[in-house]
């Protein structure tokens, strides 16, 4: 496997570990996410973009940052908002970059950009808005390493 691929999985399992219980979707194929979104929340981790920063030749290595979107959705509940719901979230997913910041040592850094967070319009079956239930908040992870190859 590509160590693109690799990156993104390790982010991705990453998610799983900092929202225990939430759906975290992504990278098979099931990337569209349902209309409505569970309880514990829904995670969405995209391809993202690898940027060449660099290339050394002796030895020969690729360096790249690796801009990896992440949608984070959050529903509210009993007793709970929904920017509480999300916030809880975020917090999870920021005690996980701080704890593993290397994805054990498959980058040499992993971070993140501040939560860009909007409501989400719930449709009814004829098209209508029936009001905001859910908050979505993007991230832009950021995981910087080197290949030995562009494709590798």
């Amino acid at each position: 496997m590509s160590k693109r691929l690799d990156v993104l999985n390790a982010v991705k399992q990453m998610m799983a570990v900092a929202v225990s219980g939430a759906e975290v979707l992504g990278l098979d194929g099931k990337d569209m996410a349902p209309s409505e979104v569970p309880a514990e929340g829904r995670i969405i981790v995209r391809a993202g973009v690898p940027t060449l920063t660099e290339v050394t030749l002796s030895p020969l290595a690729y360096w790249y940052d690796h801009e990896i979107p992440v949608e984070v959705y959050g529903f509210r509940s009993v007793g709970i908002t929904r920017e509480e719901a999300l916030d809880t979230m975020l917090v999870g997913i920021g005690e996980q970059i701080e704890a593993d910041r290397t994805l054990a040592g498959l980058v040499d850094w992993l971070d993140t950009s501040a939560p860009e967070t909007d409501d989400l319009a719930s449709y009814t079956a004829g098209g209508d808005i029936i009001g905001a239930a859910e908050r979505v908040t993007t991230l832009t992870l950021t995981a910087s390493y080197s290949t030995s190859g562009p494709l590798s």
